[in-house]
């Protein structure tokens, strides 16, 4: 196995480490006495030596470093540490929390003559919980290659926790390999932990692969898929294994777990029909009961546009915590409905309920999209002086938002621009530059830029606004120096994509799509869109696609855009008088805002679009977001 190559900078403070003389426990302990009192002893110097079978029970009782130096001293004395059951229960003691002393963990495993494989993964699984797991690998190597200890599935499963929390896809692979060879392929748990490596690591490919290698599948594996999928932005992969796990082949049956991961995939895609299904099947097998479940139901109605829905369940929750009234506050703010958000902070704290960083990031947003300034200074002085919360990054954007939605760009510049204590992301810096471009302010939108450039310059979406910037000025030149950067430095920007459900089933858009089975009747219906709409007022934002190209075939390109091609699916699939609600991955541009708003005017439809930054409901010609996103 060549996980040592990988941690090769290590490798001679390991084997120092490992060749270390090490401490004569005896004397160690003496050294230890003679600075305990006789009031702390649990073993009297002269009490008889506890029975073997007594020693475990104490051995698992102690919790002090103290006591567990007396035990050891005692165990010496009588010799029952030479006992294999009783030297591994007291080093899983001293190796695991709350004790967790892997250095003298360390010590007592190398003046064991012949340790078992139960005494390494004492020390494996010590390391794998510690802070340092990349410990674990090293001496798993050290084990196999000096101790002649070959290890076992518990082994493997310490090491894949280990890989796990430091994302060491490589390591685990090796790992994978490792329960090949040795026969363990047959153990589910171990397997589903070697999934659980793949998922945090995000190759959902890899964890599916492991997945269909399984003989043997419960609930816990689906899960486990489910939550990679979800995890990784493949939410309708993730919706689309609710059906498979029931069907008699495989006949297994979702829980309270499969349910709370279901209603995060619908809350990502928006899809309201999905989600009622969900929100029917726990009812049904009497899981819609739990706090958690209620919650992520309140969450995911709220991202699904669904407010009625969202405070429905809200009310019907009898013991409302913290994370039920964030939940219900952000719903509220995030719909446009901000006044109501503040409203209902006001009863959160009637009800006794302290509020928390999440509530604090509801209701700031809520004073936002209500132009409510001087009550968002009040609330902001609030969380950090009356509760003590620190203001982070989400709290700032929300203030930034705030200001600049007010006009006050010099007093949100000053506010972020003077923050040191936190690292303020690139969505802050935006929202404080989409303020300057409304407010005509040019000077300071340059600072902004240059701000965005120092903090996030390897990230895409700040080329991006490079790219908006300077193509909204009509100065191509830089707009290509900029593209040639991106490309220099292989930089690429996350494709737009946008999601509608239809009858339960998730449609998946992108800008000119021809993947769709239905390609030709949505290109056709939006072609009559775009006839009805242009009659009704509507010309294209050509300053929306940043390609340097002519009139003409930037109205084509802009045509297409993914949320353009949902809307007319949309259109074409439901009734009139229908709800039409989507999701995207970015922030939906100027032209399909436009769009959108005179559409919901000419056919008469809600259109609820969900993007990067908030919530668009457009109704008769008008949005939510009064124009400002």
């Amino acid at each position: 196995m060549a996980l040592a190559r990988t941690f090769r900078p290590n490798a001679i403070a390991l084997r120092s480490l490992l060749h270390i003389a090490p401490i004569p426990i005896p004397r160690l302990l003496r050294c230890h006495r003679s600075n305990t009192s006789s009031s702390d002893n649990l073993l009297e110097h002269d009490s008889p030596s506890p029975p073997s079978g007594d020693c475990i029970p104490l051995i698992r009782s102690c919790s002090t470093k103290a006591h567990l130096l007396q035990i050891h001293a005692r165990l010496l004395r009588s010799d029952l540490v030479h006992d294999p059951t009783i030297s591994t229960a007291f080093l899983s003691r001293a190796a695991l929390a709350p004790l967790r002393d892997l250095g003298y963990s360390r010590l007592v495993f190398e003046r064991i003559p012949r340790p078992s494989v139960f005494h390494c993964n004492a020390l494996l699984r010590g390391y794998a919980e510690s802070g340092s797991p990349a410990e674990a690998l090293r001496f798993y190597n050290h084990m196999r290659r000096h101790l002649g200890v070959r290890g076992n599935p518990f082994s493997a499963s310490f090491l894949l926790k280990s890989c796990t929390s430091i994302c060491f896809l490589s390591g685990g692979k090796q790992v994978h390999g490792r329960v090949l060879r040795d026969g363990h392929q047959c153990d589910s748990v171990l397997l589903t932990s070697l999934m659980g490596l793949y998922a945090s690591c995000g190759d959902c490919d890899g964890a599916h692969r492991v997945f269909d290698e399984m003989p043997f599948r419960d609930t816990v594996t689906w899960n486990v898929l489910i939550s990679c999928y979800a995890q990784n932005r493949r939410s309708k992969d993730a919706l689309h294994l609710f059906d498979v796990m029931q069907r008699p082949e495989h006949g297994c049956k979702p829980d309270d777990v499969t349910c709370l991961l279901l209603l995060q995939a619908c809350a990502q895609l928006s899809a309201l029909d999905f989600g009622e299904r969900v929100h029917e099947y726990a009812a049904r097998e009497g899981y819609d009961r739990a706090l958690n479940l209620r919650n992520s139901l309140v969450a995911m109605y709220s991202k699904c546009g669904c407010l009625d829905r969202a405070y429905a369940v809200f009310s019907d929750t009898s013991q409302k915590n913290v994370v039920s009234w964030s939940a219900m506050i952000s719903g509220l703010a995030m719909n446009g409905y901000g006044r109501e958000a503040i409203e209902a902070f006001g009863a959160m704290l009637n009800a006794g309920v302290t509020p928390d960083e999440h509530t604090f990031t509801g209701v700031l947003s809520a004073c936002s999209h209500s132009g409510l300034v001087d009550q968002g200074l009040r609330f902001f002085d609030m969380m950090r002086d009356k509760y003590g919360i620190a203001a982070n990054a989400r709290h700032f954007g929300c203030m930034v938002d705030l200001l600049g939605r007010a006009g006050l760009l010099d007093r949100a510049y000053e506010l972020v621009a003077k923050e040191k204590a936190v690292e303020l992301d690139s969505t802050t810096w935006r929202t404080l530059l989409g303020a300057c471009r409304i407010h005509g302010h040019a000077q300071l939108g340059e600072h902004v830029i240059g701000h965005l450039i120092e903090l996030k310059a390897q990230q895409a979406g700040d080329y991006v606004l490079l790219l908006n910037t300077y193509a909204a000025a009509g100065n191509w030149e830089k707009v290509a120096e900029v593209r040639k950067l991106m490309k220099d430095k292989g930089i690429q920007t996350s494709p737009g994509c946008s999601t509608t459900e239809i009858n339960g089933v998730v449609h998946e858009f992108i800008v000119d799509d021809d993947t769709h089975p239905r390609k030709a009747e949505i290109y056709r219906m939006l072609d009559e869109i775009n006839s009805q709409l242009k009659i009704a007022g509507y010309v294209p934002n050509v300053s929306s696609e940043l390609h340097r190209m002519d009139e003409e075939e930037k109205e084509n390109a802009l045509s297409c855009h993914s949320e353009k091609l949902a809307i007319a699916f949309g259109i074409l699939s439901t009734p009139p008088g229908r709800t039409i609600r989507i999701a995207k991955n970015l922030r939906t541009c100027i032209d399909c805002h436009t769009f959108a708003k005179i559409l919901s005017a000419v056919y008469d439809r809600l259109v609820i679009i969900r993007d990067r930054s908030r919530f668009h409901h457009f109704r008769r010609g008008r949005c939510s977001c009064d124009d400002y996103w």
